[in-house]
């Protein structure tokens, strides 16, 4: 194992170097190349979706679990740093918690067209508990800023089995570090991508099948119940931003608009929670 004790500062550690600095970390971690991946459950997860580390920063006292985790994907190799306590927090910025940080090499993202040949290769030939074929569930983040939302979706789409994510060009990072803290390491096992042309390209999805509802409280929309009665085979649920929620552009051209009705007075749900009632109604 290669194994560094590191005492102060060094370049060594420049990955780590300010993780608190969001508006820096958004613009460096993918420029680079790389994200962050926060606690042994994380990087396990990490490790088995295949994501390559550049190297682990941990305390003493967590090393043998780093040393597990790498043996058991063969990566002898990998720097791995201990690092006391206070050389953590001065590097990152914040008081590490979860015993190790790995740096992580970013995926590039993949073709919206690739990701959906790759969701009907893996539904086309599945069932459903009761025999019938399985249905494919696609989500769109318009604009989401909020990571921890974003965190918070993902973990959400893992549970109830949704087939694939896509974020807009100004959504937040699903490889930021609170992102993939919030959904368990369940970024790395649900496919995404960014779809760049936008809302241009939902029309690739509905070449593909699907039929794009927007979950809206808008005037004129249908409830969730009346979309799930519609049984749609292939569907693909958009949600907006967390103050406005769907642009004017997408909601043109949405082939179903819909709403979550509410009672006791609340006017609307956080979107993690719609998401997560959206993707159970809707499975």
């Amino acid at each position: 194992m290669n194994i560094q004790r590191v005492l102060e500062d060094s370049e060594l550690l420049a990955d780590y170097r300010s993780l608190t600095d969001v508006a820096l970390r958004r613009r460096l971690e993918p420029e680079h190349g790389l994200y962050m991946a926060e606690s042994a459950k994380v990087l396990a997860r990490a490790l088995a979706a295949g994501h390559s580390p550049r190297s682990v920063m941990t305390a003493e006292k967590w090393l043998s679990d780093v040393e597990r985790i790498l043996g058991e994907h063969a990566l002898d190799e990998v720097p791995v740093y201990v690092v006391p306590d206070d050389v953590a927090e001065r590097v990152t910025g914040y008081t590490v918690h979860r015993g190790m940080l790995a740096a992580m090499n970013r995926p590039a993202d993949r073709p919206v067209a690739e990701l959906l040949a790759g969701v009907t290769e893996r539904t086309g030939s599945a069932t459903q508990r009761d025999g019938d074929p399985r249905r494919t569930r696609i989500v769109i983040l318009e604009d989401l800023v909020d990571h921890t939302n974003v965190g918070a979706v993902f973990r959400s789409a893992a549970a109830l089995g949704v087939d694939a994510v896509l974020v807009t060009p100004r959504c937040a990072d699903p490889l930021y570090r609170r992102s993939v803290r919030v959904s368990m390491g369940t970024v790395f096992q649900v496919p995404w991508t960014r779809i760049d042309d936008w809302p241009g390209g939902l029309q690739e999805l509905k070449d593909a099948g699907c039929v794009v509802a927007g979950m809206t409280l808008g005037e004129g929309a249908i409830s969730l119940d009346e979309l799930v009665a519609e049984d749609h085979e292939n569907l693909a649920l958009v949600f907006g931003s967390e103050g406005h929620g769907i642009t004017s552009r997408t909601d043109r051209v949405l082939d179903r608009r819909v709403t979550i009705p509410m009672m006791g007075g609340v006017d609307s749900l956080n979107v993690a929670a719609a998401s997560a009632v959206a993707f159970y109604a809707t499975r």
